[in-house]
């Protein structure tokens, strides 16, 4: 068996949200940061593009199909609550 280009995409999609996960729970990455939530955008979205690459006939591909649909919402949601958050401690008036 050979791996195919959409193999390596899918591969490093896992590296990237096992890489984020790792260092959040080394206390290097905060839950909040935005390159805890990009590394998890990009990763599920490599994911995916592994899925549909794939010749599996999308029967087969359901479940994680909708894992990573999933994944990217609640990434764009960390994304845009993070950003909203930095805006609004930018224009916050200073003491």
């Amino acid at each position: 068996m050979s791996l195919q280009w959409f193999d390596f995409v899918g591969l490093a999609g896992v590296m990237f949200v096992l890489a984020a996960y790792l260092l959040l729970q080394a206390g290097r990455l905060h839950g909040a940061s935005i390159g805890y939530q990009f590394a998890n955008l990009f990763g599920s979205i490599f994911i995916l593009v592994s899925i549909f690459a794939s010749p599996a006939p999308f029967a087969d591909v359901v479940s994680p199909t909708l894992m990573q649909f999933a994944w990217i919402s609640i990434s764009l949601y960390g994304l845009w609550r993070g950003l909203r958050e930095r805006a609004s401690k930018l224009t916050a008036p200073k003491p």
